[in-house]
């Protein structure tokens, strides 16, 4: 069973950084079978949850929002099975939720984590 566990939330000054994490269970990350798309969401209050970042099992895949593009970055660990997002100056705008999704390629079976929060406030 698939199960994706965030940390790494917490509170951060407006162009401080962060580096959210998601623990990936249930699938191991391949160098050379693409099956798997592992995403960051995020939802801010009273807005619908939007797409931040995504990186494909293989690794040699990668997209940003243009919101996001050029200050955060997301990575993979196989060694860990882990997905990271690094998030550097940040705005006060990028407060909410941040979630963790995977989608497997073959059916777009869709998994999530529980979120974790990020707070951007001085």
């Amino acid at each position: 069973q698939v199960q994706l566990v965030e940390s790494g939330g917490g509170l951060v000054q407006p162009g401080g950084s962060l580096r959210l994490e998601c623990a990936v269970s249930g699938f191991t990350f391949s160098t050379y079978r693409m099956n798997w798309y592992v995403r960051w969401y995020r939802q801010a209050p009273g807005k619908e949850r939007e797409l931040v970042a995504t990186i494909t099992s293989t690794g040699d895949t990668t997209y940003h929002a243009d919101s996001v593009k050029g200050r955060f970055a997301i990575s993979k660990s196989n060694a860990e099975n882990t997905v990271y997002l690094q998030m550097h100056s940040v705005k006060p705008e990028e407060t909410g939720v941040y979630y963790c999704n995977a989608r497997r390629a073959e059916d777009r079976s869709d998994y999530w984590g529980q979120g974790t929060q990020v707070t951007v406030s001085s």
